[in-house]
């Protein structure tokens, strides 16, 4: 009988000793797909992080090379019309800077901001009729705008020949205090254009032409006289 016990514990022994190494391999199988698993996981938070700073970078990347800065010069030919205008041209200037943001392969916005002088003469034929407003010697107006306007270039050659349109903002920064009587404000603050034009481009020159018609009354007189600038720019820029 005792014979037949201490057989029966050493199988059990045997059997304990055959299938306890099978339970370790298993139990580092587990171990080694929880560790797996983890690494996926922390790898997937990682990604989840870093994939919208890739995609912003990369757009960052794409705008940037297609966009661009300068500073431009040049001429203002203008006339106001309306009484007691004279119906002729004079000569301005303008100056300031501009931005360049490409939207696809044919189209491309440029806003600026300019300093932009108009200039027009009196005719004396309605002096008479202005003089509690005008002086009698004054014959010249100029008036100095800070202008904004916002273009949509159209790229018809390539990227050298572009056609131009779009508005202009003006804010009436000078006034030209000694043309006026009394402090009579005669000119409103604000002026609203529209712009069409074209504009060549040779490397990081920029050469310009374009008209300016001025949509809104600039006369801040409480008369029935509407008055309205209108003009040409010709321009020269550099691309910084």
């Amino acid at each position: 009988m005792a014979t037949c016990v201490a057989m029966v514990r050493v199988s059990r022994t045997i059997q304990v000793v055959i299938h306890t190494p099978r339970q370790a391999t298993s139990y580092s199988h587990y171990l080694l797909r929880i560790v797996h698993l983890l690494t996926i996981k922390n790898f997937l938070m990682k990604a989840k992080f870093l994939l919208p700073l890739f995609a912003a970078l990369f757009i960052s990347q794409a705008l940037m090379a297609q966009f661009h800065i300068g500073v431009k010069t040049g001429a203002n030919i203008t006339k106001v019309d309306g009484q007691p205008y004279k119906n002729q041209f004079r000569y301005g200037y303008h100056i300031g800077g501009f931005a360049e943001l490409g939207l696809g392969e044919k189209f491309m916005l440029q806003p600026e901001v300019l300093w932009s002088q108009v200039s027009t003469s009196l005719d004396s034929n309605y002096k008479n009729v202005y003089k509690d407003v005008f002086f009698s010697d004054q014959s010249k107006v100029r008036l100095g705008y800070l202008t904004i306007p916002i273009l949509l270039d159209y790229k018809l050659l390539g990227n050298c020949l572009m056609m131009q349109a779009g508005q202009q903002v003006g804010i009436l920064i000078d006034k030209n205090k000694g043309l006026v009587k009394n402090g009579v404000d005669a000119f409103s603050h604000g002026d609203f254009s529209m712009v069409g034009g074209v504009q060549l481009k040779l490397s990081s020159i920029r050469l310009s032409g374009r008209y300016v018609v001025g949509l809104s009354n600039i006369s801040d007189l409480d008369n029935s006289d509407k008055w309205k600038n209108q003009g040409f720019q010709v321009s020269l820029g550099l691309a910084l």
